[in-house]
């Protein structure tokens, strides 16, 4: 199955893809969340409007639409109307600051800028004309397009941010899918999970390792336009969500809740990004919910994962027997993994070097700023075009592999730690 989200809504129209559990008002008591259940079929036929509004305003083939809000449904289905238009989707982060939200802009030369009105101060700060709000936009003509079936080659179809603003990377539908397949494959993703959204969907664990996973398995996605601790656990408790992905943080906030252990009761599998505190690991481990550790980039999404561990009560250490709790995990399914020196040479067996990734799952390359040279010539490359290998000296991409320049251990069991 592809990325698809009409070929989901074919096989199961009335199944909820989305519970949007924002609240309807602004300044709303404290854990209230508000349940409006979107189907599959019902999102689909939203991408579908989405892209006509698009066409209308003259968005084709190869374009490139930036979306500045928060989390909302409306950000999906502009993702999935992009791909029927073989158009490129930008989510810019509203966490940006009004100085720091240019840096996407001087990288790209985006067709048309979409925003909710609450984000109308990071907006004014964009250099580019061309906006419309999300309500002008469902309030724009509709013009009929001819569907595409998203298989534009390797032309991007998500391009992504680093938490500062740049780099830029790109991510073709191949690559998004390859993305979502060894997700569901490394933890055990299924129709029947229920995952709230604890991350931005502007953010490459927030959108591809969470909510793309969900939809791509026929999932259920909670999603509030910014994560509360309190509102998140209500939802958790309300909906009977099963698998929770996050970061250290968020994840830790969750378990500081009041009653969190008897709240959380339904949750069944965590992965958290990053090392996770002993205490916090444990409240999860007396919740009865799994927990594994994952390590992935703005240039993979997820590249290393643990196992998800042991809840049996039986088990002294409730981990699992062949970890180290300095481990990050092994490679994940479709993403290899090697260790080069400071020579070039890739290392064998037990050694410490520079993390290199390849697969399906890496992204194709950085977007450069338009009208600059680098040492290796690709970049200001046009996103349209060709992908850069090297940017600003975060990494480089080049002969089917991508440099981290991040040192790892490999143990004698395969498992990696960074050092």
């Amino acid at each position: 199955m592809t990325l698809s989200l009409a070929r989901r809504a074919e096989r199961f129209p009335d199944r909820t893809a989305i519970v949007d559990v924002s609240e309807e008002r602004l300044y709303a008591p404290a854990e209230t969340i508000h349940e409006n259940r979107v189907t599959y079929d019902e999102l689909s036929a939203m991408a579908t409007r989405t892209a006509e509004h698009l066409s209308a305003l003259g968005v084709e083939t190869g374009d490139i639409v930036c979306l500045v809000t928060r989390n909302r449904v409306a950000s999906l289905a502009l993702l999935f109307a992009c791909r029927r238009l073989e158009a490129t989707f930008f989510p810019i982060s509203h966490w940006l600051t009004p100085a720091s939200v240019e840096r996407p802009f001087d990288c790209t030369d985006p067709d048309l800028v979409v925003s909710e009105a609450a984000q109308r101060d990071l907006v004014r700060s964009i250099p580019f004309d061309r906006t419309v709000t999300l309500d002008e936009l469902a309030e724009a003509d509709r013009d009929s397009f001819e569907a595409t079936d998203g298989s534009g080659g390797e032309l991007p179809l998500l391009l992504l941010h680093g938490d500062d603003g740049r780099p830029i990377v790109g991510y073709s539908e191949r690559a998004l899918e390859w993305n979502c397949i060894s997700n569901l494959v490394t933890w055990r993703l299924s129709a029947d999970d229920v995952v709230p959204l604890v991350t931005p969907l502007s953010a490459a664990d927030g959108l591809v390792r969470a909510a793309l996973s969900t939809l791509y398995v026929g999932g259920t996605l909670l999603l509030d336009r910014a994560f509360d601790p309190g509102d998140t656990l209500v939802a958790v408790e309300s909906e009977t969500a099963t698998f929770l992905a996050g970061r250290n943080q968020s994840l830790s906030d969750l378990t500081a809740e009041s009653g969190f252990a008897d709240r959380a009761d339904s949750l069944e599998r965590v992965v958290v990004e990053g090392p996770m505190e002993d205490e916090v690991r444990e409240r999860y481990r007396e919740a009865g919910v799994s927990v594994a550790r994952a390590y992935g980039r703005l240039e993979c999404p997820t590249a290393l994962s643990q196992s998800l561990e042991s809840t049996d009560a039986s088990s002294s250490t409730a981990e699992s027997p062949t970890r180290n709790a300095t481990d990050v995990g092994r490679p994940v399914p479709d993403c290899r993994v090697r260790l080069r020196d400071a020579d070039g040479t890739v290392l064998e067996g037990e050694a410490t070097g520079r993390l290199e990734l390849s697969g399906p799952v890496v992204a194709g390359g950085y977007v450069n700023a338009a009208g600059t040279d680098d040492e290796n010539g690709d970049a200001g490359a046009d996103v349209r075009n060709e992908l850069s290998d090297d940017i600003d000296g975060r990494g480089r991409f080049g002969d089917g592999w991508f440099e981290t320049g991040e040192r790892f251990r490999r143990t004698s069991k395969d498992a990696y730690r960074p050092q």
